[in-house]
């Protein structure tokens, strides 16, 4: 039985993806049930993800021990246990892949976080992923640093379908989709189908909440407290505007006309992280057509209880979302300072979590008999 307020988020234009990935999840049949009961069409991984699931999973015991008899290093043992869960998880969508047209489905994998400011090392890695996996329906996961908008443009010109993610400003967001175009442009150039590359732009959300309350409480006047907790829906519902905005040029017209798919803006980081705000808050309050909100299962299960979905809440709010932002900044608050140090922290904590991922399998491989 399909829950009736995730059915009801779907039904006005959300695609629910699941933030979460583990082989105990596809074995035991978890994420089946997620798809038939709770509207889940879709899977997004990071580094965070695979350490917690490597460091309870039982269910790599097995393959642990045949990259241990293979010789394989650390790494190498990480590229195939993750991209053999990836493949697998996308064959689980499959169907939802082929009756949405590629809109959903999507499994997305991430290249390695240490090569966030190497443009020639993602666009490799990129490509290594995606023939490893060798589903249509998988998505890589390219973060937007500087270095990584090349990145994109070049992936997105091979016919690789992009997860862009790490995304905090309005500002490097319109320069993602820029990335976008530039890279059906050149597939387009090179006879590709461009109708088969589909892409989401990864904006953050609770992470943006977090630097600008901290520095709010640091500016300290009841007008700059006042203002806590509603900056990180503001932003995101500008960068809906945005999109809007971007895909209304006549550029982005001129790829439709010819078979190109928009960027859909995607929700992250929509995990409440203030206990007093509604557990709900980042699902209920950016409800708009054509968008995906990429959600950890606390947060689908708290929808899936008492989230209430009265429409598109987004194209509505835009003039009080440009409101709180001109106000955050009159408080003293930089939004250009604080999206800059999300996105110096962004990388840093993918690196910590892939350097434990890497311990934890080390471990396991020392460990397996």
């Amino acid at each position: 039985m399909t829950n009736e307020r995730t059915a009801a988020l779907s039904e006005a234009g959300v695609s629910i993806w699941l933030d979460d990935l583990s082989r105990g999840r596809i074995q035991s049949g978890s994420l089946q049930a997620l798809i038939a009961e709770k509207n889940v069409v879709g899977v997004t991984t990071n580094p965070t993800i695979f350490a917690g699931a490597l460091s309870n999973g039982e269910s790599y015991a097995e393959q642990v021990a045949e990259l241990k008899a293979a010789g394989v290093d650390a790494s190498k043992a990480v590229f195939e246990i993750t991209t053999d869960d990836v493949a697998a998880a996308s064959d689980i969508f499959a169907d939802i892949y082929a009756s949405s047209k590629g809109f959903d489905g999507r499994v997305s994998i991430e290249v390695e976080p240490g090569f966030a400011h190497d443009a020639a090392a993602t666009i490799a890695q990129a490509k290594e992923l995606w023939a490893k996996v060798n589903r249509p329906n998988a998505m890589i996961k390219i973060p937007a640093t500087v270095e990584g908008l090349e990145a994109i443009t070049a992936v997105i010109a091979e016919g690789i379908s992009v997860n862009v993610t790490l995304i905090f400003s309005l500002e490097r967001y319109r320069a993602v989709v820029n990335a976008y175009l530039a890279g059906l442009e050149q597939a387009k150039a090179k006879g590709i189908d461009i109708s088969g590359i589909h892409s989401v732009a990864s904006f953050f959300v609770s992470r943006v909440d977090s630097e600008i309350n901290a520095r709010l409480d640091a500016v300290g006047t009841p007008e700059a407290v006042a203002l806590k907790s509603k900056a990180g829906v503001a932003n995101a519902q500008l960068a809906y505007e945005a999109f809007e905005q971007e895909f209304a040029s006549e550029r982005a017209a001129g790829l439709l006309a010819a078979g190109a798919n928009k960027q859909r803006p995607l929700w992250a980081s929509t995990g409440v992280k203030d206990a007093t705000l509604p557990d709900t808050l980042y699902v209920t309050e950016l409800v708009a057509a054509g968008v995906v909100n990429t959600m950890p299962e606390k947060t689908l299960e708290a929808t899936a209880d008492h989230g209430v979905i009265t429409g598109d809440t987004v194209t509505v709010a835009y003039a009080a979302a440009h409101e709180i932002m001109d106000a955050v900044a009159a408080a003293g608050v930089s939004y250009d300072e604080a999206t800059a140090q999300l996105e110096k922290e962004g990388v840093e904590k993918f690196i910590v979590s892939w350097n434990e991922l890497l311990d934890t399998v080390n471990a396991a491989l020392e460990a397996s008999k």
